[in-house]
C-alpha cells in the first residue's frame, strides 16, 4: 500500500486529467464516457499501477513486451494495451494477452499476428499506426499506404482493425499537435465510408500527456497518458 499522501496525490492527478478530458469532450459534442483513458505505466512500479487501478482506471499501456507480461501476472484483471513497436518474434507473447495492440505498422507484423491468432483460435483487435507527421524517427504507415493496407486485410481472417493511432511530434505547445490529430480524424472519416472486410474503424488513439486535450477536441476516443498521471 502507498502512504496516504501518495494516494492523495494520485487521486488528485487522476481527477485533474479526467476533468480536462471531460471539458475537451464537451467541446467536441461528446462526454467523458466516450473517451478511454489508457494509463501509460512504463517505468512505473506494480504497487503504484495497482493503486491507480483501485482508484478506477482500468486500462494500462506498455511499450515493452517483457514489462507488460510481468505486470499482467500481477494485475490480470486490468485491460492491457500494447503501445510500443512490436517485433515479430514477440508477437506470441502479446496476442491473447493484450486487450488492444495499438502499433501495427507493417504487413509482415500483421501476418504474424494473424498466424498467432489462428493458432489460438481467436480474432485479434489491432490499430494501425499512421505516421501523419512523417517523422523519420517514428514508425508507422504513410498516409497513402493506409487505404491499400486496409483493403488487403481481408486476407488475414484472424485480424480485426478497430481504428487508427498516431503520435504527434513532441512539443511544449499542445496546439502544435492539432493539425496532426485533425488529419488522422479526417483520414478515419474518409476510410469509414468504405466497405472493407475485417475493418471497423471505431477507435482513434491519439494524444499523450502534453496534448491529450487537443486530441480529444479533434476526435480522439483513446488517449495514452503517463507523466500527467503517475508520480
Amino acid at each position: 500500500m502507498l502512504a496516504g499522501d501518495k494516494m492523495e496525490q494520485l487521486q488528485q492527478r487522476i481527477s485533474i486529467v479526467q476533468n480536462r478530458i471531460s471539458s475537451a469532450a464537451q467541446k467536441s459534442g461528446r462526454n467523458m464516457q466516450d473517451i478511454s483513458l489508457v494509463a501509460v505505466s512504463k517505468t512505473v512500479d506494480i504497487p503504484i499501477v495497482a493503486q491507480v487501478y483501485n482508484l478506477g482506471i482500468q486500462d494500462f499501456g506498455e511499450n515493452r513486451v517483457q514489462e507488460m507480461t510481468r505486470k499482467i501476472s500481477s494485475l490480470p484483471q486490468a485491460r492491457w494495451h500494447f503501445i510500443g513497436r512490436l517485433q515479430t518474434n514477440k508477437v506470441k507473447d502479446v496476442v491473447g494477452r493484450a486487450f488492444l495492440i495499438h502499433s501495427v505498422d507493417r504487413w509482415p507484423l500483421a501476418q504474424e499476428i494473424h498466424k498467432r491468432g489462428q493458432s489460438l483460435g481467436i480474432t485479434v483487435p489491432i490499430l494501425l499506426q499512421v505516421n501523419i507527421a512523417e517523422e523519420k524517427s517514428k514508425t508507422g504507415l504513410q498516409v497513402d499506404e493506409v487505404g491499400s493496407f486496409l483493403a488487403s486485410i481481408g486476407e488475414l481472417s484472424c485480424l480485426r482493425i478497430r481504428g487508427l493511432m498516431t503520435i504527434a511530434p513532441l512539443s511544449s505547445e499542445p496546439e502544435a499537435s492539432r493539425p496532426i490529430f485533425r488529419e488522422l480524424a479526417a483520414l478515419n472519416k474518409t476510410l469509414t465510408k468504405k466497405a472493407l472486410t475485417n475493418v471497423e474503424l471505431k477507435y482513434l488513439s491519439m494524444g499523450m500527456s502534453q496534448d491529450y486535450e487537443v486530441a480529444v477536441e479533434e476526435g480522439a476516443n483513446i488517449v495514452r497518458i503517463g507523466s500527467a498521471l503517475f508520480i
